[in-house]
């Protein structure tokens, strides 16, 4: 009915069960400081049960099981001295005899030379805390009364001084408040002041209360930090002095994981973008240094598989977003042998759309992304701003792919410009090419694929144990036993659907985009392009470019489908064919640029035309002769013999008429070196063999 080591409540105080002896119980009560083991027959403790006075309790030393300390630490050795002590005690069947007990207590104080009333402490200890040698711990833990307040008694706590003059003075309620005045301004603000600053501030503050204080009797700055460590948390202490934004990003405790959140093989693409810690080269002349790379990644989270990527100049934006994914969703054979890696579509086998695509606000956030989301069923998801954490997998990628390179290649960034004594500029190393590096970064994503060991990668429950944690293992293991397939689409029409998209206006010269104009046998057919009043054009059309290329755009006649014509330049706008749309815009900036400047000129030039014109009207009105004595139609009647004398008159003027010199002297020749004859330089003459009857 009762078992050993049990608690048991018995009048309001509790009781541990020691031993079973036959019909008795032999107990101790442990909220008592004093008293032995005692023994109770087990009918009185069973009609106690009925009566409702004895119940069954926690135990309070229930915690004293899982402690361990360390090996020859100051607890270990005086629990298993204390233990050796009164082993001969506790082993002895018969403990709970007063006589029997007392013999043997006796023994021991003659054989170790202690005194009984340590036995006693020891024995009541043992058996009240469970019976066990961690019930003979020393409690430490209850010493110092850390974390709590001393009481000052007519001086200030603490050591004396020794070399700093002055008493001190003790830290009462007066001096708490200024303390935490001084804190809560100057110290937990994410401004980052140090505390010796918080400390001289809390020093001014005292003085104005106290201004007739000496120097040596103001609160120490331990004084303060003694209470700042005691008043306030790590937790707050950590909140107030961090940034909010550095504090969600990397100081707040993760409890979640990525693979939570997705179903299997892609269920969720992460994109995000970094500029490369390398100066590269150009192809065409490796002179030129052209800077620092972009670089996006999109990763498959489920697999970790890098699903596809871009290298180039284009900043971090849509456009650039665009290639990484086109190349992240389309067959990979094709485009890896353009740079001189063969594989199989087992390889890279990620082609086709994901449930959805984590991004940055500001690549995937604007209508252009939409017709991905209406068009395929794409999700869009933005992380929040400033939460690079959000998209921890992509992010914690860019480091892996370029610790491949950044050991071994010239050029990488260092840790600053300043160069020491015998230093280099790092960026005048600079000697791989933009064709070379992404030959690397594409086989470091191969290997990534197919090789790397994802050993702290969180698996499921259901995976085996024997699964190589590469991410084509675990792509190929979800594409097998999980949901989130691939979805197929064509890869015309996914392009197409992830070029950047503007507005296009119609005119009779054509369709107008960013003001080059382009047409198409459609166009031609609709009669959009016709010149007259009755033909109507639609307005609000969009069209679709591909910023690498200004030679055709995809133009969407009609609105709410998916149907597109392929429009072409026109002979208007051949200056800009083999150009790419970058070039187009840079083009029309300078000729802009170039017109606002000529029409201030124009501008000028045609302020002083005005100006001459005026005053030539104003000069011939002053200089017109009297002809009130004349009448209109003698006036109008002189116009033609008027005009016959100024004609007469215009063709009396002799007109400019070139001279022309004689050169039949020849010029005189002077031998500059003796009398040696000047060779003849001049055309040979054949017209004595030509008109010559002999054979020759």
């Amino acid at each position: 009915m009762f078992r050993v080591n049990e608690v048991l409540n018995y009048g309001g105080l509790k009781y541990r069960v020691l031993a079973l002896a036959g019909d008795q119980v032999v107990w101790i009560c442990i909220d008592k400081t004093s008293g032995m083991p005692s023994a109770v027959y087990l009918n009185d403790l069973s009609n106690s049960i009925e009566q409702g006075m004895l119940s069954r309790s926690e135990d309070p030393y229930e915690e004293l099981a899982y402690i361990v300390p360390e090996l020859e630490s100051s607890s270990y050795n005086k629990r298993d001295k204390n233990y050796e002590l009164i082993k001969p005690i506790v082993v002895h069947p018969q403990f709970f005899e007063p006589k029997i007990r007392a013999a043997l207590i006796k023994g021991v104080v003659a054989e170790n030379g202690t005194i009984k009333k340590t036995l006693y402490n020891l024995l009541r200890r043992y058996w009240q805390r469970g019976q066990t040698p961690n019930a003979l711990l020393p409690d430490y833990k209850k010493s110092g009364a850390k974390g709590k307040k001393r009481k000052a008694v007519g001086k200030k706590l603490g050591r004396p001084r020794k070399y700093t003059p002055g008493v001190g003075v003790g830290v009462d309620k007066q001096v708490e408040r200024l303390f935490r005045i001084a804190i809560d301004r100057y110290l937990l603000k994410d401004n980052g002041l140090s505390f010796p600053y918080a400390h001289r501030r809390f020093m001014e503050l005292y003085k104005n209360y106290f201004p007739d204080t000496p120097e040596s009797e103001i609160p120490t700055k331990w004084q303060m930090l003694h209470f700042y460590k005691r008043e306030y948390g790590q937790v707050e202490k950590l909140k107030k002095r961090t940034c909010l934004i550095e504090y969600n990003k990397d100081k707040r405790p993760l409890i979640g994981t990525a693979n939570s959140n997705v179903l299997g093989p892609g269920s969720r693409f992460e994109i995000d973008a970094t500029i490369a810690d390398i100066y590269l080269v150009s192809d065409s002349d490796r002179g030129n240094i052209v800077g620092r790379p972009v670089i996006y990644m999109v990763i498959d989270v489920f697999s970790r598989m890098v699903a596809g990527f871009y290298v180039g100049f284009e900043s971090p934006s849509y456009a650039a977003a665009m290639q990484a994914l086109a190349s992240a969703m389309t067959d990979k054979v094709e485009w890896c042998k353009l740079y001189g890696l063969d594989i199989t579509y087992d390889d890279w086998p990620i082609v086709g759309l994901p449930n959805a695509i984590l991004a940055d606000r500001g690549e995937l956030l604007g209508h252009q992304i939409e017709a991905l989301e209406s068009s395929f069923g794409v999700r869009i998801e933005n992380a929040p701003p400033y939460r690079g954490d959000a998209k921890g997998i992509v992010e914690r990628s860019f480091r892996t792919i370029q610790s491949d390179f950044k050991p071994f290649a010239p050029g990488v960034v260092g840790k600053t410009l300043i160069k020491k004594r015998g230093g280099k500029d790092y960026r005048l190393e600079a000697s791989l090419s933009v064709s070379e590096f992404k030959k690397i970064i594409l086989n470091s994503v191969w290997y990534h694929n197919n090789f790397h060991v994802l050993e702290k990668y969180d698996r499921n429950i259901d995976m085996p144990v024997d699964l190589d944690m590469t991410p084509l293992s675990l792509w190929n293991w979800g594409i097998q036993h999980r949901t989130g397939r691939l979805r197929a689409a064509s890869e015309d029409a996914l392009r197409i659907s992830l070029l950047p998209r503007t507005k296009a206006t119609i005119s009779d010269l054509g369709i107008s985009v960013f003001g080059v104009y382009y047409t198409s046998p459609e166009i031609v057919e609709s009669g959009w392009m016709h010149r007259s009043k009755d033909i109507r054009r639609p307005v609000g059309l969009y069209a679709a470019y591909d910023p690498a290329s200004a030679d055709c755009i995809y133009l969407f006649p009609f609105k709410g489908k998916n149907d597109y014509w392929v429009c072409k330049l026109t002979t208007r706008s051949r200056e800009f064919q083999e150009c790419s749309f970058w070039d187009v815009w840079q083009v029309k900036n300078e000729q802009k640029q170039a017109v606002a400047e000529s029409k201030l000129k124009a501008s000028a030039q045609k302020r002083q035309l005005e100006s001459l014109v005026a005053q030539t009207i104003k000069e011939a009105g002053r200089n017109a002769p009297d002809k009130s004595h004349m009448s209109n139609a003698a006036r109008l009647r002189g116009i033609q013999s008027n005009k016959a004398q100024e004609k007469d008159k215009e063709r009396g003027i002799q007109f400019y008429k070139p001279k022309t010199e004689s050169k039949d002297i020849p010029a005189k020749v002077i031998l500059l070196e003796g009398n040696r004859q000047e060779e003849d330089y001049s055309y040979p003459d054949y017209i004595d063999e030509l008109f010559d009857t002999e054979d020759s």
